[in-house]
């Protein structure tokens, strides 16, 4: 097949991008060299049930161009390789639309296209949320399962309906009063455990070596930077956005390695989702980044010394309050490695963070730096 990006630089339809706009442009782009398009089919069907185009724009860009070049194998042999085609054009259907209509702007040769069947009965599209009350409405039986119940005969062995005998009573009360105990005995449980909570351990944070692969300024938070940054996931790199503005110029966020935790639970930035966290030490207005060691790649896993074994939490739960209990603890020695310190732990052990190797990770000059 030929360049179908050139192809599309031929037909000299520019439009002048936002910030925003950039910013999505950033993202699609890097989902392209990663060569992960297939596995960002529902999210790009997604884009395309709400725009036109990928960057909401009114005639289609480069990215649309380079996007559909990715994209136009995958969709072919999905199609020629499964036997429910009205499935995988339901599923696809903003997909099929916006490929035909680009192999016919580019003009393509009938044997490169997608023979898209514009006769196919498509069931419609429904997009409801289930209600909160479905699950608990689920559980109840409905008035015909009651109805059903109380018809059911009574079995000989109980004998004719009436008033139970002494002894049946006598162990109806024993049995009530037995289950009363038992719940009152759950309850002082449950009491106890929530006036003594665990500690959390630092093993519970998902660190990772993550490689920013672009950073652009955020279009509406002028002290925000927004990331694309390689976290070694096979679904592509995630969107991160960074306070650090102030402390570091655009050009300095270029294509380096940080070090970001991974399992807090995504926020809305003015606008924009960030899903991590870039981590810095910081003192009197001094903010460093902190370097993964020589030799990492993303997705190499972090810990602190003595919780390498244990798996991290796959969300960190806000209520919970786990990173807020844990963050305090972090801070830097005098040679400048990141450390956890716990003064109520009887060891009074000082723990490094370091990778599988045993390689510490630093920042470049504080001392007893506030780690987050």
């Amino acid at each position: 097949m030929s360049n179908l990006v050139g192809k599309f630089q031929q037909l000299n339809l520019k439009s002048s991008l936002n910030k925003e706009q950039e910013a999505v442009n950033a993202q699609w782009d890097s989902i392209v060299k990663s060569g992960q398009i297939q596995a960002q089919l529902d999210e790009l069907n997604l884009r395309l049930r709400d725009h036109a185009f990928i960057l909401n724009t009114l005639t289609p860009t480069e990215t649309d161009a380079a996007v559909f070049e990715s994209v136009l194998p995958v969709i072919k042999d999905l199609l020629a390789s499964s036997k429910d085609i009205k499935g995988h054009y339901a599923k696809y259907r903003h997909i099929l639309r916006w490929v035909g209509y680009l192999q016919e702007l580019l003009g393509l040769p009938s044997d490169s296209r997608v023979d898209i069947n514009e006769d196919l009965e498509l069931p419609r599209e429904v997009l409801e949320k289930k209600k909160k009350d479905d699950k608990k409405d689920d559980q109840k039986p409905g008035p015909k399962e009651v109805k059903k119940d109380a018809k059911q005969p009574e079995s000989k062995e109980k004998g004719p309906r009436g008033k139970p005998d002494e002894e049946t009573l006598t162990k109806l009360r024993e049995e009530a009063k037995a289950k009363k105990a038992a719940k009152k005995a759950a309850t002082a449980q449950q009491q106890q455990q929530q006036q003594q909570p665990q500690k959390p351990k630092p093993s519970s944070i998902d660190f990772r070596v993550g490689f920013i692969q672009k950073a652009i300024k955020h279009p509406d938070a002028d002290s925000l930077y927004v990331s694309t940054i390689d976290v070694g996931e096979s679904d592509g790199p995630r969107t991160i956005c960074s306070g650090l503005v102030k402390y570091y110029p655009l050009e300095a966020m270029q294509e380096r390695y940080v070090v970001v935790v991974a399992n807090l639970k995504p926020v809305n930035m003015r606008g924009i989702k960030s899903n991590g966290m870039v981590l810095c030490g910081s003192a009197d207005g001094t903010v460093e980044f902190v370097q993964p060691p020589a030799g990492s790649k993303p997705g190499d896993k972090i810990f602190f010394e003595g919780f390498g074994d244990e798996e991290p939490l796959k969300q960190l739960n806000p209520k919970k309050k786990i990173w807020e209990q844990l963050q305090p603890h972090f801070s830097t020695n005098e040679s400048l490695e990141v450390i956890f310190k716990d003064d109520e732990d009887e060891t009074q052990k000082i723990r490094k963070l370091v990778n599988a190797r045993g390689e510490s990770f630093k920042v470049s000059t504080i001392v007893n730096a506030h780690v987050s």
